[in-house]
């Protein structure tokens, strides 16, 4: 008897691993092939108008390997498609201003990710500029005030450099290219190659990736929802309104200017990155202007 009732017991078991076996995983596999999405690959891409030729296999490759690795950084691209909301229109009439293509903001995200980034050899700021480079586009760089961080002057440092380079390469895909290699980098190589298109060019590793990674993430951050970000408006982060502070005189205190202003020094730091101080020194003549939010964050 009870080795009947045990068979019984172990046949029932055996009978209820088999539904769970056989039976829900079968169903959850069914869900998730369901919610399974496939990323897309576009029939054709450009960068400032210049198509990229994905006929070409290495080309495609490439591509799909940025895509690939950009669309499934989740929450890395998910913050900045976040950022993108609030930095962008301080960069898009910068870039119309003096002429460079909007498509140009892609590569302040590869470089940055839109903070203000600190590499290991020593490049600021969103646009990622080293000391000199920095200063020979105009930017004041010291210990007091470092414009790398500052947006708005550093995106027009930037579009200096990137007219420079379009007149000396004769594309704005190289122009790009130059950003990350250097325009001796990039030159040398087109002299030794003899090819002058940035898609015939064997380059660094790095700056063969570079054009490839700023265009993932344009096409990604103009198609979210293909891509699987899906983002509503709400939770995108909002320009938060400014009003400019002329500043003539130097200012031995910040934290007590902040005060002054109805706001704190973290505050005032946040939206003044530049300031690299605890005290601003202005010299006879100089203004600087400091943006301060008018709602005290």
């Amino acid at each position: 008897m009870k080795l009947i009732e045990k068979t019984g017991v172990i046949a029932s078991v055996v009978l209820i691993s088999g539904l769970l076996i056989n039976g829900m995983p079968e169903k959850k596999q069914t869900e998730k092939a369901e919610v399974k999405k496939e990323f897309p690959f576009p029939d054709k891409i450009d960068f400032a108008g210049e198509l990229a030729p994905l006929q070409i296999a290495d080309v495609r490759e490439r591509l799909d390997r940025e895509l690939l690795t950009n669309a499934n950084l989740h929450a890395t691209t998910q913050l900045i498609i976040k950022r993108a909301n609030r930095v962008f229109p301080v960069m898009e009439p910068i870039l119309k201003k003096y002429g460079v293509p909007d498509d140009f903001k892609y590569l302040a995200v590869i470089e940055s990710g839109l903070v203000n980034a600190v590499s290991p050899a020593g490049a600021r700021g969103i646009w990622q500029f080293m000391p000199e480079t920095g200063k020979e586009r105009g930017l004041e760089v010291n210990d007091i005030v470092d414009e790398r961080y500052h947006l708005e002057k550093s995106t027009e440092a930037a579009c200096k450099y990137l007219l420079d380079a379009k007149a000396k390469f004769g594309s704005w895909t190289l122009a790009a290219a130059s950003y990350n290699g250097g325009f001796g980098g990039v030159n040398k190589q087109i002299t030794f190659q003899g090819v002058d298109n940035y898609y015939d060019l064997l380059l660094t590793e790095e700056t063969s990736r570079y054009v490839f990674r700023i265009l993932a993430l344009k096409e990604i951050m103009q198609n979210p929802a293909l891509y699987n970000f899906d983002l509503m408006k709400e939770e995108l982060y909002p320009v938060i309104p400014t009003k400019p502070v002329a500043v003539t005189a130097s200012i031995p205190d910040l934290a007590v200017f902040a005060k002054e202003q109805g706001i704190n020094y973290k505050v005032l730091k946040i939206h003044n990155p530049w300031l690299r101080d605890r005290k601003l020194t202005v010299a006879p003549g100089k203004t600087y202007i400091m943006e301060i939010p008018t709602k005290g964050y």
